[in-house]
């Protein structure tokens, strides 16, 4: 062993020294860009007239753009699960302090599931309303800042959408591939956009079996998975951005279609 081995040795004390040191600059960094998401509530009021109510700030194709940036710069320690987990609650705190932000959640068959996949997404900021029907969800959903959380259990939740010009499907649940398929659905009176990797949302009314119908849109060039089904309906996930009026998706089986939103992929962790 060489003779100098012993002074490089870092010892536990210098160790914890070292952590509280990098604690105190997170925290200064944490609350440096709070300050900046309330500079950013405040300049949006400025730009409404008075009394008008401030319109929710949830950028769904933004927040997925930041994810994946942070995701693909270079972090030898820090596990990719710990990075979502940390940005969700920091993005859900910030348009918390921009405005109402409110989740209008079903608890659906497992209660303590839904809650488990709806703070990781959104965060432990936003006040969680629990309401009994989807029905009941979807209408809160109505009132700018609010976002109703469906499971997928529940198909009066996913099918009422398909009647529901305004409020779309914007992100599903769970948020990470790893923690298993489809659980939930959120959606609200948001803008919509592409995102570079998304799933589109769509409803039919087709008759015949899901395989049949996932088989007829694949020779169009759509790939689709059955998620759920209920009512007369089947919910189908579309690999791609798809909008209402899509000649493939025209061209699909059934009376009564429609898209019900999109948003970006679980993330593959």
């Amino acid at each position: 062993m060489p003779a100098d081995s012993a002074d490089k040795t870092v010892s536990l004390e210098d160790i914890r020294w070292r952590i509280d040191a990098i604690d105190a600059d997170i925290l200064r960094l944490v609350d440096e860009r709070t300050g900046l998401a309330s500079q950013v509530a405040n300049a949006k009021r400025d730009g409404i007239a008075p009394g008008e109510p401030l319109l929710f700030g949830l950028r769904p194709a933004r927040e997925a753009e930041v994810l994946r940036s942070l995701l693909g710069q270079s972090h030898d320690n820090t596990s990719d699960a710990l990075i979502v987990r940390l940005w969700r609650d920091l993005m859900g705190d910030n348009l918390t302090r921009q405005g109402g932000f409110r989740i209008a959640m079903v608890t659906g068959r497992d209660p303590a599931r839904t809650m488990e996949l709806t703070r990781l997404r959104f965060g432990g900021a936003p006040q969680i309303m629990h309401y009994d029907t989807p029905a009941t969800a979807v209408a809160a959903a109505r009132t700018s800042g609010t976002v109703a959380v469906l499971p997928l259990s529940e198909p009066g939740g996913w099918a009422r959408l398909l009647a529901e010009p305004k409020v779309r499907v914007f992100a599903s649940l769970p948020c990470m591939a790893s923690l298993g398929p489809h659980y939930a659905l959120a959606a609200a009176m948001v803008d919509i956009e592409p995102t570079g990797a998304d799933e589109t949302f769509w409803v039919t009314d087709a008759g015949g079996s899901a395989a049949a119908i996932e088989a007829g849109l694949g020779a169009d060039g759509v790939a689709a998975s059955l998620l759920a089904e209920g009512g007369g309906l089947r919910l189908f996930a579309l690999a791609g951005f798809y909008q209402e009026g899509d000649d493939r998706l025209m061209r699909a089986p059934g009376t009564l279609t429609g898209v019900i939103g999109a948003a970006a992929a679980p993330l593959d962790l």
